[in-house]
């Protein structure tokens, strides 16, 4: 009986771990999140945070998710993109329309060009360690993972 309750024991344990729920939209909604990291094929590019408000881009590249649409800042531009949920957290974000401010200062890592692209391209959400993280790909087919967290 005893080795019976162990292999129960450990199938539960098992279980437990490999069987964790999905997190909920519910949780990305109405926040503000800032990009903090592009990896693509697995290579990153970090934003400090700090440094950029330091420069004067500290309300760059910026995502905020409502009932039925996303808005933000890229680099300068506010803009705003429809999208839809599917399931198995996957995602669809419709063209992103902005504003059409010059930039006279972009930052060096990413092209709000790019950004936004990565954004339209994006097919999956996840919430990782209290980050936002979308996976997306590039013009070449390059996997692409924006990160935001909250400020």
């Amino acid at each position: 009986m005893n080795k019976y309750f162990c292999v129960l024991a450990a199938l539960i344990v098992i279980c437990g771990a490999g069987c964790q729920s999905a997190p909920a939209f519910s949780n990305v909604l109405e926040r503000e999140w800032k990009l903090t990291d592009v990896r693509i094929n697995n290579k990153s590019i970090n934003f400090d945070r700090n440094e950029l408000s330091a420069q004067g881009f500290g309300d760059i590249f910026t995502l905020t998710f409502g009932s039925d649409r996303l808005s933000g800042v890229g680099a300068p531009n506010r803009y705003f993109a429809p999208y839809t949920l599917g399931e198995n957290q996957s995602i669809s974000i419709g063209g992103v329309a902005g504003t059409l401010m010059a930039s006279f200062m972009e930052p060096e890592k990413l092209k709000e060009h790019e950004y936004f692209m990565y954004l339209q391209n994006a097919n999956k959400w996840d919430l990782v360690k209290n980050n936002l993280e979308l996976s997306s790909k590039g013009e070449d087919g390059r996997s692409v993972v924006l990160v935001f967290s909250e400020p």
